[in-house]
């Protein structure tokens, strides 16, 4: 007897989409968040930088190429972190998939032992 696929049953194809988009969705805003913060901050010390440029004082001109090579590889290393990030969390998200996929009654059970966990935590909070 076979039972019509419901799209909401754990480990069907709608439901394994709904959580990578959804692990990948989270992982953009949480990558786009830090990376506004961070952008407004190399921003301003940019804005910094290029109000002091015409000061002709020597440490003033020593310090703000530190700066500035500091902001370069800030930026170099921001690129570098956000593409690791996407890609361990396109990792973590196959992997993922590919378990569910292999066991999706051991997945279930684990979603459901960590659905208790959580409502416990919760519930002993108030």
């Amino acid at each position: 007897m076979n039972a019509p696929m419901n799209p909401t049953t754990a480990g069907s194809p709608e439901s394994l989409r709904h959580v990578k988009s959804t692990v990948g969705n989270g992982a953009r805003q949480g990558k786009d968040a830090a990376t506004g913060e961070i952008k407004n901050l190399m921003a301003d010390v940019e804005d910094l930088v290029s109000r002091v440029a015409d000061v002709r004082d020597p440490e003033l001109v020593r310090i703000r190429g530190k700066v500035q090579a500091a902001l370069i590889a800030t930026r170099d290393s921001l690129v570098t972190s956000a593409q690791t990030v996407q890609r361990q969390a396109r990792h973590t998200a196959e992997t993922t998939d590919d378990y569910v996929r292999a066991s999706p009654w051991q997945a279930v059970g684990i979603a459901a032992l960590v659905g208790a966990a959580l409502g416990y935590v919760v519930g002993r909070r108030r």
